[in-house]
């Protein structure tokens, strides 16, 4: 969301953000729709005030004897001509908030132009790419191993998904109890166990909602399934004010997330790169402005942590302002070596959100003794998506006889297993 009376004094600003967005002007129609909202506004306190005056008059008049008939008649028109001004105030508050929750955050300038990924710039590249011999992807991989199994997860949920077992699915748990392990112990993140169902509320205050409605799985009870654990860490600051000494809050959580990948028709049908349920560490930061762009790279850092310890070669990408999520100002995408498939693809994406979600969730902080309040800046970023993860150490761990070795720093989350082998009948 943003801030209207901004709008009103800088309205090119704004314009000229969402230009970067692919967006045409935007402010002239929010100038409009605001001035009639002030306009209802204020013809409503001045019947108001004109009502308070003629009850006191009424009030006089009654007093003395007087005959008070015409006065009261005056009141109910102001008492009807308010009730109809409230309701149609209600509506153009409705519209405009309904509005404005549909535009996307405004890049920061530092954020490089472009209009799809092509346009992305490499930040920085880690590790030399694996160059295997007869590589072999994941879903190869996993097949010999007998521990990744399509078919019969088609069978009782349809298209992208997957059933794990045996090693495979241990290999998948060490990777998020690893993950957790690090970010709380090394990286001073607080292990949060959060609700997996929300109201529409929440979804409406990290972005969502109302423009990605399609993207969610929602219930009979009108709860939607999370599609990341960001929605649930992020609103454990909504509707409050924090106390800005408790700032940094840095909040990590493991949990299942689910997608309905509206729009990926025919887009990564092969194996575990895009489903709608895989597991995901996340992590949040609550900040105050002047040092959520510090925190931005430190928590990019934390995601790039995990992989340097599992010694995978990465690459960091500053989005561009065409490929950015709509609540973000500013994103690094991580994107893993895969030698099956012979690219890097993103494994982690980290976004400054600024105060756009704040102001949504109304979360905001002060100092103690102050009075005055404002809003917080949020951060999210995976820490990192634990099927992509998989992934990685499948295809970069694999050898020539079909098994996988488990990499160092996995082995006491494996019960002291080195390797996975293949299955001997496979």
């Amino acid at each position: 969301m943003f801030d209207l009376r901004l709008i009103r004094e800088a309205p090119e600003s704004f314009d000229s953000g969402w230009k970067r967005r692919g967006l045409p002007p935007q402010t002239p129609q929010i100038i409009e729709m605001d001035e009639k909202h002030r306009t209802l506004l204020t013809e409503m306190q001045e019947l108001q005030s004109r009502r308070n005056d003629i009850s006191k008059q009424i009030g006089a008049l009654k007093a003395k004897g007087s005959d008070a008939v015409q006065l009261m008649q005056e009141v109910v028109a102001c008492k009807d001509r308010i009730a109809k001004l409230e309701d149609e105030e209600k509506k153009q508050s409705e519209a405009l908030r309904d509005f404005l929750s549909r535009l996307p955050n405004i890049p920061d300038a530092t954020v490089p132009d472009g209009a799809s990924e092509k346009d992305n710039k490499e930040v920085r590249k880690v590790g030399e790419p694996k160059l295997l011999n007869n590589a072999k992807d994941h879903v190869d991989i996993g097949a010999k191993l007998g521990g990744m199994d399509f078919e019969i997860a088609a069978k009782m949920s349809g298209a992208r998904f997957v059933l794990l077992r045996s090693g495979i699915a241990r290999l998948e748990r060490a990777l998020g109890q690893f993950m957790l392990d690090t970010h709380t112990r090394e990286h001073g993140y607080t292990e949060v166990s959060a609700p997996l169902l929300v109201r529409p509320e929440a979804l409406y205050g990290t972005g969502q909602l109302p423009k990605f409605e399609d993207d969610m799985f929602k219930t009979t009870s009108g709860h939607y399934l999370v599609s990341t654990s960001e929605i649930s860490l992020s609103n454990t600051v909504m509707d409050s004010i924090v106390d800005i000494g408790d700032l940094p809050l840095r909040l990590t959580s493991m949990s299942p997330c689910f997608r309905s990948e509206a729009g990926a028709a025919g887009k990564d049908t092969r194996g575990m790169i895009r489903q709608h349920q895989f597991y995901k560490v996340e992590l949040v930061s609550i900040t105050e402005a002047e040092k959520s762009n510090d925190e931005h790279e430190r928590m990019t850092g934390c995601a790039e942590n995990i992989l340097k310890k599992l010694d995978l070669s990465f690459r960091t990408m500053a989005l561009c302002r065409g490929d950015m999520g709509f609540s973000a100002r500013k994103t690094y995408d991580i994107e893993v070596w895969l030698p099956g498939q012979r690219a890097y693809r993103e494994i982690s994406s980290c976004s400054n959100c600024g105060d756009f979600q704040a102001r949504r969730m109304m979360a905001r902080c002060k100092k103690e003794g102050d009075k005055a309040t404002r809003y917080v800046h949020t951060l999210n970023g995976s820490g990192v998506a634990i099927g992509r993860c998989l992934i990685a150490v499948l295809e970069n761990y694999q050898q020539m006889d079909g098994s996988v070795v488990i990499p160092d720093v996995l082995r006491p989350y494996m019960g002291g297993i080195t390797k996975l082998e293949p299955e001997k009948h496979a």
